[in-house]
């Protein structure tokens, strides 16, 4: 019988994890990734789990994420080494039907619980889930370079700042239409920072916490890597042109609509006429 070490979920997660940390994008143990799983996935891997689950009460109720199956990377553990030793790192668990607790079915072999972000995952999964008709599956916490260090330069408008990063890079607008949300700075961990993601994630599908990091949403693992790996790329271009004394030309308003057109999206309106707002 295979193993759940060679499903395409935990092989994934492995691979998600070491990339992400060859970024650069995940020193020690910072970031955090969540993947919902169905009950058939999850199905042919029983003979792995505990006899006996751990039972953990979430600090947030997720009745719309009731009886759902979650991989999810550990608290404190270190990206670096999800590779090595994955069953350490990683968490397999079921929500209750009620929505207020889940077991531990698999994983985290050594102790330890899921990641201290879990009510925030839980409270972005739980809007994703809505919106998308169930499509979108992941959400990924990192600390992607660029995209943090420009939280301390740029003003921290959601619109002007997507606008700029559609502008460091031709491929964003496609990428991610629908713009970055923004939440102001908070505590990690905590269920209100948490609710402010949750509340952007029902506009965008990438959310920045100044001076902190990025939070994505999407349907796979490579999905939403690929998002946050797009608006970093465009990140560390502005960085460079920022650092270079700014924009002599860059992409204009009619461009961007042509552009939208051309791949078929609707970009966020807000960011794509921001000559209307006066914003500079």
């Amino acid at each position: 019988m295979q193993s759940i070490l060679s499903s395409w979920f935990v092989q994934g997660m492995v691979k998600a994890t070491s990339d992400m940390w060859l970024k650069g994008w995940d020193e020690r143990n910072g970031g955090n990734i969540s993947l919902r799983l169905l009950e058939d996935e999850v199905a042919p891997f029983k003979s792995d789990f505990v006899a006996a689950p751990r039972h953990i009460e979430l600090s947030q109720p997720a009745p719309l994420l009731a009886n759902c199956w979650f991989l999810v990377t550990g608290s404190g553990k270190f990206f670096r080494n999800v590779q090595l030793d994955p069953a350490d790192s990683l968490v397999l668990l079921q929500v209750s039907e009620d929505g207020k607790s889940y077991k531990i079915h698999w994983g985290l072999v050594n102790g330890g619980v899921p990641t201290s972000e879990l009510a925030s995952h839980f409270q972005s999964h739980s809007v994703r889930k809505q919106l998308t008709n169930g499509t979108d599956r992941v959400i990924m916490h990192c600390h992607a370079t660029n995209f943090m260090a420009l939280s301390y330069v740029l003003e921290l408008d959601a619109a002007s700042f997507t606008r700029q990063l559609w502008e460091g890079s031709t491929e964003c607008l496609v990428v991610f239409p629908d713009g970055v949300g923004i939440v102001p700075w908070m505590v990690p961990g905590t269920d209100g920072i948490g609710e402010k993601t949750a509340e952007q994630m029902k506009s965008h599908s990438i959310v920045l916490w100044p001076f902190h990091g990025i939070f994505g949403a999407g349907p796979t693992l490579d999905e939403t890597f690929g998002l946050i790996d797009t608006a970093e790329k465009s990140s560390e271009v502005l960085v460079k042109v920022i650092s270079m004394g700014g924009m002599k030309q860059t992409i204009t308003t009619q461009e961007l609509i042509a552009l939208g057109k051309r791949f078929g999206v609707n970009p966020w309106q807000e960011a794509l006429h921001l000559d209307k707002r006066n914003v500079a």
